[in-house]
């Protein structure tokens, strides 16, 4: 057994973000008369078809927000791993060798957009958080309007529940505390 500790490359993905990426495959010999006589050198056929097969790999999936179901290369590692292992087989297979096992050990984005990708997973992470946040409230108040309706606390024409619907999603939605208003005089002034 053999183990290949690939170089960190600079490739794109499938969206044509710059990414580095490496792998590390680990492989034996199984036939050494197709190894010494079909490749000029297996060792290092291993090494530039590996590096060959990891761009072709980088390049047929996104790194990370694929479309809904699509493999990406961040969280889908070991659907990724066996494409990986795969395509190494079949590029390694008349050389005699065998690929145990593939995997990446690095994938990171370039360093010339990583900071311009964290703010996006940052932003993508707040629109999220406030989608949960505006359903719940939206939640509440109905649940807050059926409930003063059936207990018959309280009957609101449609522009005061307008009113009262405002309110608490400003209240049940805003970033900071609220501040109560005591409203002193009629409902209806």
């Amino acid at each position: 057994m053999r183990t290949l500790n690939g170089e960190k490359l600079k490739v794109n993905d499938k969206r044509g973000n710059p990414i580095e990426i490496s792998a590390i495959v680990v492989w034996r010999v199984n036939d050494t008369a197709q190894a010494m006589f079909d490749v000029d050198d297996f060792e290092s056929y291993v090494e530039m078809q590996s590096e060959s097969a990891l761009r072709h790999l980088a390049s047929q999936y996104a790194y990370d927000q694929g479309e809904e179901d699509e493999v990406t290369l961040r969280s889908n590692v070991e659907d990724v791993s066996r494409s990986l292992r795969a395509e190494l087989q079949e590029r390694l297979a008349k050389s005699g060798v065998i690929v145990e096992e593939a995997r990446l050990n690095h994938l990171a984005y370039a360093p010339e957009i990583a900071q311009a990708m964290l703010r996006r997973q940052q932003a993508e992470a707040v629109i999220a958080a406030r989608q949960k946040i505006v359903h719940g409230a939206v939640s509440m108040v109905e649940m807050a309007l059926r409930d003063l309706q059936e207990k018959d606390v309280i009957h609101l024409d449609e522009e005061r529940k307008a009113a009262m619907v405002s309110n608490l999603l400003v209240v049940l939605c805003g970033e900071s505390e609220a501040t109560p208003v005591i409203n002193t005089g009629t409902l209806y002034a």
